[in-house]
């Protein structure tokens, strides 16, 4: 698993082709993606230790809330932007792939968001760093051309965003909607 997480930051699309082939690495996708949320949870903490060094003040309830959220919102975004871009891509552009594998390769291109653990800067390179490989995961994923592999990765990032913002507002709060925006934008 490490080697593949490696591979990933090393942007290497043999990765994606060997993860989408590999059954079993569904839970490896998952555990990658329990990671970073892990990570981003740390991170969180981080920046809210360094607002308090800086004078500002931090609310446990506040604190509690963020990690919890921080942590969902992962998971769900990670469900949520496999599965858009499965029927973007298969329904679409007639991309040939499974539910499991589209978990599987966009599982692992959310590795570079372990930089998130870095505040500020880490979850922004992270973020685009993971964008990259979301590239060659789909496109490896979905056997599409660039344009299709674009075209899918652009609407199915904006229709995440929708139903991340439409979630918060139904009922789970704000701030699921504001993390789901947060989630996919590196925070």
């Amino acid at each position: 698993m490490l080697e593949r997480i490696i591979g990933v930051f090393k942007l290497d699309r043999r990765v994606f082709a060997e993860v989408e082939q590999d059954e079993s690495a569904t839970t490896q996708a998952a555990i990658v993606v329990a990671i970073v949320a892990a990570l981003s949870v740390v991170g969180t903490i981080l920046q809210m230790l360094i607002n308090l060094v800086r004078g500002g003040e931090m609310e446990l309830g506040a604190t509690l809330l963020s990690v919890i959220v921080t942590f969902v919102v992962t998971f769900v975004n990670w469900a949520i932007w496999a599965g858009v871009t499965y029927l973007i891509g298969t329904k679409l552009f007639k991309g040939t792939a499974t539910m499991g594998e589209m978990l599987r390769v966009i599982g692992f291109a959310y590795a570079p968001r372990m930089l998130s653990i870095i505040p500020c800067i880490g979850g922004v390179i992270g973020a685009i760093w993971s964008l990259i490989a979301s590239y060659l995961a789909v496109k490896e994923g979905l056997d599409l051309d660039d344009t299709g592999t674009i075209v899918t990765i652009v609407v199915g990032w904006l229709v995440t965003i929708v139903i991340g913002v439409i979630l918060g507002m139904l009922g789970v709060g704000g701030a699921m909607g504001l993390g789901a925006i947060s989630g996919l934008l590196g925070g």
